[in-house]
Formats: C-alpha cells, sequence, structure tokens
C-alpha cells in the first residue's frame, strides 16, 4: 500500500502564521505539524509516500524531508496548483498510485492512542474496500459526519451538515483499495466547486464496502486547523511526553520501532538533533538498543 499526505492550502484559518509559511510546517510542540500525519502513515506500515503542497511551499517540504532515507521511508513530491478538494488527490497521484492500494492522511490531523499501529495495519490490510475512522466531537458540523444504524453499521456520511444526525466526524485519515484511482475521477465538483472526500467515500458506502472503525476513549485525534486547535494539540502532545517519557508523533522512533531503520541510522538522526530533548530521547533509544 502506498500514501499520501496531503499539505496543500492556504491555512487561512491560521493567518496571519500561515501567511508566509505552510500550515504544516508550523510547530505543534516540538515537532512540525507534518510529522504527525507522517507518523501514522509508518504506523500503518506504509513506506512510499508522496506528499502534495502548493508550488509555493515545496520547497520547504523537501528541505525538512528530503528523500525520506533518514526514515526508512521513499518520499515522492507533487504540486496541487489550486485547493479543489480532498479527493482531487488522487487525480494528482494516479500515476504515481500505479493502480495500487493507497492511503490518504491530512497534513493537520493528529491520531495518538494505545495500540494505534495494529489498528492501522489491519485497515491497510484489507483487500477490499475503504476503511474509514469516526471519533465523537462536540461540534460535528465542522466534519464529514457518519450516521450509523440499530446494528452499528453506517448508513449516511454527509460533508458538514447544518443538522448533523450524529456526532461522529470522520477523521482525516482513509484506506482505499485498488479501485481509488478508477472511482475518484469520477467524483463531480460540490456546490462548493470542491472534490470532496466524502462523495469518495459515499460511493463505498453505497456498495457495501466501507469500513468505519469508531475510536474510542482510547484515543485522541485533534485537527490543528486553527489557533485553538493548534495550541491544544500541542498542549496534548507537551503532557504526554513530559509525563510518560514517551514520543507522540515522531518519524525517526517510529521508523525504529518499525524496523525502518536500525539502531545506528537512529543515532545518526538523534545527533542530527543536536541536543534538544528529542534527540536526547532518540538517543537514549538508540543506545538502550546497542546495550
Amino acid at each position: 500500500m502506498k500514501g499520501i499526505l496531503l499539505a496543500g492550502g492556504s491555512g487561512t484559518r491560521l493567518h496571519p502564521m500561515t501567511m508566509a509559511a505552510s500550515k504544516q510546517l508550523l510547530p505543534v510542540y516540538d515537532k512540525p505539524m507534518v510529522y504527525y500525519p507522517l507518523s501514522t502513515l509508518m504506523l500503518a506500515g506504509i513506506q512510499d509516500i508522496m506528499l502534495i503542497s502548493t508550488p509555493e511551499d515545496l520547497p520547504q517540504f523537501r528541505r525538512l524531508l528530503g528523500d525520506g532515507s533518514r526514515f526508512g521511508v521513499r518520499f515522492a513530491y507533487a504540486e496541487q496548483p489550486s485547493p479543489d478538494g480532498i479527493a482531487q488527490a488522487f487525480l494528482i497521484a494516479r500515476d504515481w498510485i500505479g493502480g495500487e492500494a493507497c492511503a490518504l492522511a491530512l497534513g493537520d490531523n493528529l491520531i495518538h492512542g494505545d495500540h494505534l499501529s495494529a489498528l492501522l495495519r489491519e485497515a491497510a490490510a484489507r483487500p477490499l474496500g475503504a476503511t474509514v475512522f469516526a471519533y465523537q466531537v462536540r461540534d460535528p458540523e465542522r466534519y464529514g459526519v457518519v450516521s450509523f444504524g440499530a446494528d452499528g453499521q453506517a448508513t449516511e456520511i454527509v460533508e458538514k451538515p447544518p443538522q448533523p444526525k450524529s456526532n461522529w466526524a470522520v477523521t482525516g485519515l482513509y484506506f482505499y483499495d485498488k479501485q481509488v484511482s478508477d472511482i475518484a475521477p469520477r467524483i463531480a465538483p460540490s456546490a462548493r466547486g470542491e472534490l470532496e472526500i466524502t462523495d469518495l467515500n459515499r460511493v463505498y458506502l453505497e456498495a457495501g464496502t466501507l469500513m468505519v472503525d469508531k475510536l474510542s476513549r482510547g484515543y485522541a485525534w485533534l485537527d490543528a486547523g486553527t489557533p485553538d486547535s493548534l495550541l491544544q494539540a500541542a498542549t496534548y502532545v507537551q503532557t504526554i511526553q513530559s509525563r510518560t517519557g514517551m514520543l507522540v508523533g515522531c518519524p525517526e522512533e517510529v521508523a525504529f520501532r518499525m524496523g525502518f531503520i536500525d539502531a545506528d541510522r537512529l543515532k545518526e538522526q538523534a545527533s542530527r538533533l543536536g541536543k534538544t530533548e528529542l534527540g536526547r530521547v532518540l538517543m537514549d533509544l538508540a543506545m538502550g538498543a546497542h546495550a
């Protein structure tokens, strides 16, 4: 399975912070925002990743991430000239996907919780259909909302409904089978002129091949697209890391634990980070593996 990391858009909800820098390059505590969804894709076992962003911001992402080798992954890059909807990513990446199954992670989403890797790898391993994740929120009208029948099966997905039928929001992480490259071009633009990911999901729902996994209380999902949510995400990461000593959204650590890189490569990456706390934790992890 391949993975798309969508880091485009103009970030208007975060102006003036994003008037000179991509939203996904802003810090969430001690790491760039894009590190968190990147780590999520890696936790699913995905090593071929395409990052899609604006022509203006792509050079900064290339500078930050390089070819991916230090994370044990392979990066490709593509331009999204205008933000014409999340599902547009599959049109931009169609040749690169090459008819394979593909996951998509939004660049401003953070998902964290115990046993997350196992949950994601299970979704990636499903041979047919699509898998999305739902999370209970207080303001579902801001998101794609999924409704469930008495049997617990998803019955409807609506994008930003004014009167939501449930408080289960679809998170910014999606897994699709190899049919996605053929389905996405058939999606028509919505009333706001965008290729909606909700419409793509609805195709799978109507075909009876959409799996909706509800994220329980043991998971946190944060959409860091507003000043308040950006602060909440940073506070969450700081709290978890300072109280437990465990890292959140660190691709170097994920690469090591997933077996993408060995202890020597992890030690090199820790040295690159100098005397930062993040570098110290990674060095301790690398040295512990040598002990």
